[in-house]
């Protein structure tokens, strides 16, 4: 079982040193039940089997990803985490990329005081 997460703001480090671990049940954990993300083609996915195969293509991708908080607002239990993001990954064609990004994203602290995500916009506003 993981640890529980007492700080919001841990939850974007904690994502992308599991990622670039290729740790995706570590990744999986940070989840709330049902939760969802947008991907970087704006398909929605949600749901622990659907997000497991999203962060799967990333690992097969040798991604490595840096996050920096820019913003975390807290209130009612809810969370607002916007974050700027790199992603190195392999293209298609094998060549190394690297798009960037800024995230909005949304956590939500549990009956045993633990934050996990429950929404996922890497595409922020767009």
């Amino acid at each position: 079982m993981s640890p529980v997460v007492t700080d919001p703001a841990q939850l974007p480090i904690l994502f992308q040193d599991a990622l670039n671990d290729g740790d995706v049940d570590t990744v999986l954990a940070l989840f709330a039940p049902n939760a969802g993300m947008r991907t970087v083609t704006g398909e929605l996915v949600t749901g622990a089997e659907a997000l497991r195969a999203e962060l799967a293509g990333t690992v097969l991708a040798h991604g490595q990803l840096t996050n920096v908080q820019r913003h975390t607002l807290v209130g009612a239990e809810t969370a607002l985490l916007v974050t700027d993001w790199t992603l190195e990954i392999d293209g298609p064609d094998g060549e190394r990329i690297a798009p960037t990004g800024t995230t909005a994203n949304i956590a939500h602290r549990g009956a045993d005081g633990g934050w996990r995500f429950t929404l996922l916009n890497p595409l922020g506003t767009v």
